[in-house]
């Protein structure tokens, strides 16, 4: 049985034990992968009120997504700029939905998608830091891939629902980042404790990869 003194003489506050576990928390939820799932089992949202729940669930269902979305609202919280990172992510996730719904081809996206994830996870676990701007631009081309499995969705939809799941796939998007964000300045106790949630979060993304390797 371990006791809790043991706990106390690794030196970590309330606050670290807190966002150990929260990592701990985000490992075991990422660690079966989960690609780009449907709501409604994959049928076209026929309305505006199916469209934007479609839009509010897939990058929930989709756990790779959803491991991209924190990472990106951590990394926004450590290395500042408001929510930068995430924003960038999300318009250009949008313009990745145009891409396919236009027919155009991206290559190998699962594979890019999970690659994000584990790259994200990465970035937050460094102790330096690539430029902000770097960052929002690795953003932006990992939310045109995210983007692009998000239009597989709503190919053939009218223009009501379609519309409605953008606005719902990108407004969940920053409302979990943003979540994320504020969480983790609250929580944090220390930066040491981002850059250990950014090992695992990469340790999902190298999860979500050998997945789309191997399978």
């Amino acid at each position: 049985m371990i006791r809790l003194q043991s706990i106390s003489a690794l030196g970590l506050s309330s606050k670290q034990m807190a966002t150990v576990g929260l990592a701990a928390a985000l490992g075991l939820l990422f660690a079966t992968p989960a690609l780009a799932h449907h709501p409604f089992g994959g049928a076209t949202p026929t309305n505006a009120i199916e469209g934007f729940l479609s839009g509010l669930g897939h990058p929930v269902i989709g756990l790779d997504h959803l491991a991209f979305v924190v990472t990106a609202g951590l990394l926004a919280a450590v290395m500042g700029r408001g929510l930068l990172i995430p924003a960038a992510f999300v318009v250009a996730s949008l313009g990745g939905t145009g891409l396919h719904l236009a027919g155009a081809n991206l290559p190998a996206p699962e594979f890019c998608i999970s690659a994000s994830v584990l790259i994200f996870g990465g970035l937050l676990a460094m102790k330096q830091r690539p430029q902000d701007w770097l960052v929002v631009a690795l953003a932006a081309v990992a939310g045109m891939f995210h983007g692009y499995a998000y239009g597989e969705a709503v190919i053939g939809a009218e223009m009501a629902p379609l519309f409605a799941y953008l606005l719902g796939f990108a407004s969940i998007q920053l409302a979990i980042a943003a979540a994320a964000c504020t969480g983790a300045k609250r929580l944090a106790a220390g930066e040491i404790n981002l850059r250990f949630a950014g090992f695992t979060l990469a340790g999902a993304g190298a999860a979500f990869l050998s997945s789309v390797v191997l399978g």
